[in-house]
């Protein structure tokens, strides 16, 4: 299995490659779409991206929580999470990258 990391950089530079634009155009694209994506996420919107999957906000309640190693009760506080949602087409994808 690989351990190989997907950056900002490396996707500045596909953009770099693949559409043309000089590097610093480049990485301010891809600063753009992530901080876009992001500002979406913090409003509580959601954000979808076709033949990738979903992007969205779910909010948790309060809820009693157990210490695993003394069996204590301790308070979980609410809180936001992030979740992601990926799409058919990106699982059939990744199942098929599994058989090779």
């Amino acid at each position: 299995m690989s351990e190989k990391t997907l950056t900002r950089m490396d996707l500045s530079d596909a953009v770099f490659r693949e559409v043309g634009l000089s590097r610093n155009e480049s990485a301010q694209l891809v600063e753009s779409v992530l901080q876009h994506m992001s500002d979406a996420l913090v409003k509580s919107e959601q954000v979808k991206i076709s033949s990738f999957g979903t992007f969205s906000i779910r909010d948790k309640a309060a809820r009693v929580g157990r210490n695993p190693k003394t069996g204590e009760e301790v308070p979980i506080l609410p809180r936001r999470v992030l979740t992601f949602r990926p799409s058919h087409l990106m699982k059939e994808r990744v199942a098929a990258g599994n058989k090779g």
